[in-house]
This record gives C-alpha cells, sequence and structure tokens, in this order.
C-alpha cells in the first residue's frame, strides 16, 4: 500500500504476528496537541479551548513538560520549531539555540579536554540556554493570549506539586545518581540532589513532587517576558552560577542572546513534502535518507523485510557520515546544504549501496554533485495553524549544573563542539554548536499535512524516516506509524570529530523485528542487539487532506499522549 492511506492499520501480519499499537489513533474536529506528558498534553487542549493559538498551546505545554519531565526538558536548554500559518500560507523555522560564552576559546576549552575530546558534564559543556527566547520570539509572532497566561498552568503545578510518571521517576533516579560519580563536579550533584532529591532520594513512581523554586522563576518570567530571563534577575543568577562552578559566562552572553528566524529545507517524497531545519542542527541527514530511500520500492519489499531494513541502515550511514563533515553552525562555516539534499547528489551515494554487503567504511560525499534527552510536542488549533516544537537539556539534566535557587539545570550542548581548529564544527567564542534536536513539518499539495518528531538523539532523523516509511511506503495510522518496531544504528563518525566504528557500527532491533530479519541483517554483514527499546519517543498529528479531521498519535516509548477535541 503506499500513498499514504489513511485507513487505519493496527494488524500484525506485516511484522510476524507482532502488534503495531498499544493504542488507537485519537481524533480531534477543532484541535488537537501531542506530547510527552498527559498532563503537558491537558494544559496544551486548555489553552486551545481557551481560544489560544497553537503557539500559545506549545509554550504552556513546553512550560508544563519543564517541571514535570526535567531530566528532558526545561528553560536551562534550547527549542526549535516549525510553524505553518495559514494567514499567509507559509511555513517558518526558528532556530532556538543557544552559543558558546565568548571568554572560552578553543584554547581553554583543549586544555580542560578529557581524552581529546570536551567533557560530557559540568561548566565546559553549558551554551546558553535559548528556549525562554524562543518561547516569546513565537508568542510575538503568534501568539493569542496574554504571555502571562500561558504560565499559569505549569506555575501552579510546580508550586502544589504532582505525581511522578513511571519513565521520568526511572530517569530521575538514573540521572542523579550518575552524576554522583566519580569525576563529576560535587556542586552540580548537590545542587540537583537540592531540587529534586530534597529528602536524599528522587521521587518514586506516583508519588506527588514539586518544585517551589521553579514556580518563583517561572512567575518571573511571566512577569517580566524574556527579559527577565537575559537580563534580568535569572540572568545575575546564572552569572554568579557559572563563576561557582569555573564557567566562563557574563552578562553580555545572555543579554545578547537571540534567536534566528530560518527558512525550512524541504524534499519530495512520495508525492508530499517533507520539511526539516538547517544546520546547525542534523534535520536535512532525514532528508538525505529519504532522497536515497526514494530510488527503491519499499513497499514491494515489505515492511519489516530485511531487505527494507538493510537498505534503511546503508542511506542513514551515508548520511551520517556527510553529517560528520559538514553540518555546523553556518554563521561560522559555509554548509553546503543545497548540494547534500540534492537529487542527483542521492543518487550518486545510491550507488555505494550493495544489497547483500553492509558498508563498514563509509566516508562523506562531495555534494557540489548535485543520546539525548529531549522532549518534543506539536498542536493544531481551530485555525489549522501547526506548531511542531522541540526542546530538550540534551542528555539527562544536561551539564549537571543547577541552580537550586532558580529549580532548573543548564544544558550540555557545548559538549557537541569539535577541537580540531580545520573541523566547521570547531568551537569558537559565540557560536552555536551541532545540534541534535529536530521539528518536522510535511506538506502536502501545498497546506499542512502531517506535523511530528521523534525524540532521541542521533535516533531523531532515523526515527523521521522510520516513521514517513510507516506512513507513506506501508500504509500505516499515525498511530502505529511512529509505535512500530525500530531499529537504530548507532557508530557513524560524528560533528565533534569522533571516528567511526572500525566494524560499521551497532544495529539496535527492539522486541518487535523478527529474529530471521536479525540473521539475515547479520548475514549481510550488520552486527546486531537486541534491546528492550530504542531511544526517544514519537508525537504526530495528522490532517486528513479530505475531512479536515485531526488524527493524533503519540507512542508508549514515553508517559505521554495525544488528545483532539
Amino acid at each position: 500500500m503506499t500513498g499514504g492511506s489513511l485507513t487505519p492499520s493496527r494488524g500484525g501480519d506485516r511484522l510476524a504476528g507482532e502488534p503495531f499499537a498499544s493504542r488507537s489513533t485519537v481524533w480531534g474536529a477543532h484541535g488537537a496537541a501531542a506530547t510527552a506528558h498527559p498532563l503537558a498534553t491537558l494544559i496544551a487542549i486548555d489553552l486551545l479551548r481557551a481560544g489560544g493559538s497553537a503557539v500559545d498551546a506549545a509554550i504552556g505545554a513546553n512550560a508544563v513538560l519543564g517541571f514535570v519531565e526535567p531530566i528532558n526538558c526545561g528553560i536551562g536548554g534550547d527549542a526549535f520549531a516549525m510553524v505553518w500559518d495559514p494567514s499567509s500560507g507559509k511555513l517558518a523555522g526558528l532556530n532556538g539555540s543557544g552559543r558558546s560564552p565568548r571568554a572560552l576559546t578553543l584554547e581553554i576549552q583543549r586544555e580542560r579536554a578529557r581524552n581529546g575530546f570536551i567533557a560530557p558534564a559540568g561548566a565546559v559543556t553549558v551554551s546558553t540556554p535559548g528556549a525562554v527566547d524562543a518561547w516569546w520570539t513565537l508568542h510575538q509572532r503568534y501568539g493569542r493570549l496574554p504571555w502571562a497566561d500561558l504560565f499559569a498552568p505549569a506555575t501552579e503545578l510546580a508550586e502544589q506539586g504532582a505525581p511522578v510518571a513511571q519513565t521520568v521517576a526511572h530517569y530521575l533516579e538514573a540521572s542523579v545518581r550518575g552524576f554522583a560519580r566519580p569525576g563529576r563536579g560535587i556542586e552540580e550533584v548537590e545542587n540537583l540532589r537540592a531540587i529534586w532529591a530534597p529528602e536524599g532520594r528522587t521521587p518514586a513512581e506516583g508519588e506527588v513532587f514539586a518544585n517551589p523554586a521553579l514556580a518563583r522563576t517561572y512567575r518571573l518570567i511571566a512577569a517580566g517576558g524574556r527579559d527577565a530571563f537575559y537580563r534580568g534577575p535569572i540572568a545575575e543568577e546564572l552569572v554568579k552560577l557559572s563563576d561557582r562552578v569555573g564557567g566562563l559566562f557574563a552578562a553580555k552572553d545572555f543579554a545578547d542572546h537571540t534567536s534566528t528566524w530560518v527558512e525550512p529545507v524541504g524534499t519530495t517524497y512520495r508525492g508530499v513534502e517533507v520539511w526539516e531545519l538547517p544546520p546547525n542542527g542534523q534535520g536535512i541527514a532525514a532528508l538525505q535518507m529519504l532522497n536515497i530511500l526514494e530510488g527503491y520500492d519499499l513497499a514491494k519489499l515489505g515492511a519489516g523485510s530485511a531487505d527494507y531494513w538493510h537498505l534503511f541502515l546503508e542511506a542513514k550511514k551515508l548520511a551520517f557520515a556527510d553529517r560528520a563533515r559538514y553540518y555546523a553552525d553556518p554563521d561560522f562555516a559555509k554548509v553546503p546544504v543545497a548540494g547534500l539534499v540534492a537529487k542527483p547528489y542521492a543518487a550518486e551515494r545510491r550507488k555505494l549501496i550493495h544489497m547483500d554487503k553492509a558498508l563498514t567504511d563509509v566516508e562523506p560525499g562531495d555534494p557540489k554533485l548535485g543520546r539525548s534527552d529531549t522532549t518534543y510536542l506539536c498542536a493544531v488549533d481551530k485555525d489549522r495553524n501547526c506548531v511542531s516544537l522541540i526542546q530538550s537539556n540534551y542528555t539527562g539534566f544536561g551539564s549537571g549544573v543547577a541552580s537550586a535557587e532558580l529549580g532548573f539545570a543548564l544544558q550540555n550542548r557545548g559538549c557537541l563542539f569539535a577541537l580540531d581548529p580545520k573541523h566547521p564544527n570547531a568551537l569558537e567564542p559565540h557560536k552555536r554548536p551541532f545540534h541534535t534536536i529536530i521539528p518536522a513539518l510535511v506538506t502536502k499539495g501545498g497546506a499542512p499535512w502531517f506535523v511530528f518528531g521523534v525524540m532521541g538523539g542521533d535516533m531523531q532523523p532515523q526515527g523521521h524516516v522510520e516513521v514517513l516509511c510507516n506512513l507513506l511506503d506501508f500504509g500505516l495510522d499515525v498511530q502505529a506509524a511512529g509505535e512500530a518496531p525500530r531499529l537504530e544504528h548507532v557508530g557513524s563518525a560524528t560533528p565533534t570529530g569522533r571516528p567511526a566504528a572500525a566494524d560499521g557500527g551497532m544495529v539496535k532491533a527492539e522486541p518487535g523485528v523478527p529474529e530471521a530479519v536479525v540473521e539475515e541483517l547479520r548475514r549481510r554483514g550488520h552486527t546486531v542487539e537486541r534491546v528492550r527499546v530504542n531511544g526517544g519517543g514519537y508525537q504526530g498529528i495528522l490532517i486528513d487532506p479530505a475531512t479536515g479531521v485531526l488524527h493524533g498519535g503519540s507512542e508508549a516509548r514515553k508517559d505521554g499522549c495525544a488528545v483532539g477535541y
């Protein structure tokens, strides 16, 4: 079945009897939202029903997620978004990622390096948090409700407390315990404990937990807007915190921070237009993979077949080799985006794939020829404004540098710079690092069709491609497309300068992938291991072009849900 049929498909015959979905698609005639936590989805729907735009709903939900899902996201991290505006009939992109401190030079960072790479945590990894400015910038253009109204639900929840969800409880405990390992800064651990383990342990699943410090911070932002964060008392406290833990932030680094409106980059695939944001993010890797896969009749090969998965894995390796070589902040490096997403370039790269043998040594091409802890959410309002928004601290609690007075931790995106001065992604003062978080949006016939995202570091572009192939090649519905068993390839070279694994990397296979498929992939030279679940969760809202009805999906790798009304 091809062409993105909307016929529900929850059967299991395509993948050796394994069910595709643990729940059915949700429906909405007026609006819908999908997030990684039920409370955030509920708040988004409340804001939509109160007359808010999709952007209002997304900001309110994201603020809630910063409290209920703090390992993954929060105001210490960055945000990216795509917005479809029906009044103009245009798609806009926003890069809300932060930059390195002006005082942090490559020489200083190389002196602090571990084994030739930037340490994964601590003051050396912090870049300016961009989320609050991204929210403000989105609201200034697309908001309908008063700014302060968007923070009232999250502030109340943080003040009064809420039961802790299952996966959140697990990662809270694992993250705080991880920062207590030898080699981590003791102040980071103590501040994390003061916020999220005040009684000597992190909260258990179902236990009511509050963060009054974060509630106070939200009140400041609600009253003072983005300047309360970047020019007021919050920035002052963050600079003091940076000084205490060996960071190099100055007030100017916060005061001068800005988000950037960018043009989304697109490609066509099976009759639709798929849109991603340009670097410094990795979204165009998904476009490169789709362009390569477009040359094969995947529907004929079959969903979950060894042939399909082999092609998927090889396309990923080829795209990620280019990612390691070229993706960087375009303000500092010339990134050949047009060449990388060109169809002729994909045709040349496709020639490197052999159906009977896995690639083990993949070099970047010449485009002139033609772990991660993150939250994703999407919302569509009654006027069909659409928001695809992703927000992250990077790894669990980011840098581990937290302010007990403010109630949140700072991201560690700065560890994704390269230390080779010749690399496009080399650390420089006031530069954005390579970024993993990517929102996506699909149009069909010039109108929005599918708003979606997948969380989980390097899994994100892989997940985007898997979801779209499930929808467009294999005819699954919006719920099943995200919940179907996945493969994830790890071990490609990275934009930090880490080389590719010598054996071609590892393929992580979820339980729903049949053993016969795993064995066939191994026969072709792939190294495959079984895992309980691959990184990241998925949220998506599809707009039926015939009826205008909204189809929502949110799968079980996270605690969240989709709701329509």
